[in-house]
């Protein structure tokens, strides 16, 4: 018998159907979730202003000119000018490249770390889990920024040494995130069957318990990101983050902290910290909507 095709206006029709239905599924997440595709919106938008800073930024972020400082925000100059006539748009534009990356690579490496480190101790227990947690009992016994200064001014005043001071600061709090969260999932029904059935130790944590135990920690890490730029802000402030001329937020608001009548120098910086830490609360709240089934 010959073969019998649909006709190409049908195929079409159909085509054209799922897509619809696709995306009146997305409406409905975005209507279920809001907070959670604003908070993604938003810092989708930094990461176009990382990626694009060179043709967003007007001028050079470094380039002085003594005869335009300390110039009010206008049409020359969208922020106004520092002290030494640099423009204050494009250093918030360029700041961003600092900023953003640094606190997406420090929560990265403190998750890693940390769940790992509390994964193993939640699950084998015994001398490493009480190691472990005493690690993390002294570093948490500090506040963050006072031990996060202790770091830095030991190491030096770097960027990268603030971030490794960030990292030693966060890194207890996902540890023991994740320990309490295995705690709790290894003592399921799942997870006693798979041992019953003779499953190795190694392979119950990696298919049973690690799944099983991520939906806080990717909620606590969206959280993080802007606490980590408000950290590594708060050392630079101090003068134990970046170096200048380097354009980083803390620093510039640290420049304009003692001229109040030059109230841009550090309100645009400021408000650059204040939007970003925004769009990660409601990426957060929004992941735990979306994540967590008793809400």
């Amino acid at each position: 018998m010959a073969e019998t095709s649909l006709p190409t206006t049908t195929t079409r029709e159909t085509a054209r159907t799922l897509k619809g239905a696709r995306w009146r599924r997305l409406l409905a997440h975005m209507k279920k979730y809001p907070m959670f595709w604003v908070g993604a919106v938003m810092l989708f938008l930094w990461a176009l202003v990382v990626v694009f800073a060179p043709v967003i930024a007007p001028y050079d972020p470094l380039a002085q000119n003594l005869d335009d400082r300390l110039h009010p925000p206008g049409e020359a100059h969208l922020f106004g000018t520092d002290e030494l006539g640099r423009d204050i748009f494009s250093r918030v534009v360029y700041g961003a490249q600092i900023s953003l990356p640094t606190s997406f690579l420090v929560v990265a490496v403190s998750l890693t770390v940390g769940s790992a480190l509390g994964a193993m101790g939640g699950f084998f227990g015994g001398f490493a889990d009480g190691a472990i947690m005493r690690a993390a009992d002294v570093t948490l016994a500090f506040p963050s920024i006072v031990l996060a200064l202790a770091i830095s001014a030991f190491l030096g005043p770097s960027l990268t040494n603030a971030a490794i001071a960030a990292c030693i600061v966060v890194w207890p709090e996902y540890a023991r995130l994740m320990r309490s969260q295995v705690l709790v999932v290894r003592s399921q029904d799942y997870v006693l069957a798979a041992r019953s059935i003779g499953a190795r130790e190694r392979d119950i944590l990696r298919r049973h318990i690690l799944p099983n135990s991520w939906t806080p920690i990717l909620i606590k890490a969206a959280l993080d990101v802007g606490s980590i730029i408000l950290l590594v802000s708060a050392l630079s402030f101090l003068g134990l983050g970046v170096t200048p001329p380097t354009p980083e937020w803390g620093a510039m608001i640290s420049l304009g902290r003692t001229k109040f009548y030059q109230w841009w120098l550090a309100t645009f910086p400021g408000l650059a910290i204040l939007l970003v830490i925004l769009a990660c609360n409601l990426l957060s709240e929004g992941l735990r909507d979306w994540l967590d089934p008793a809400f």
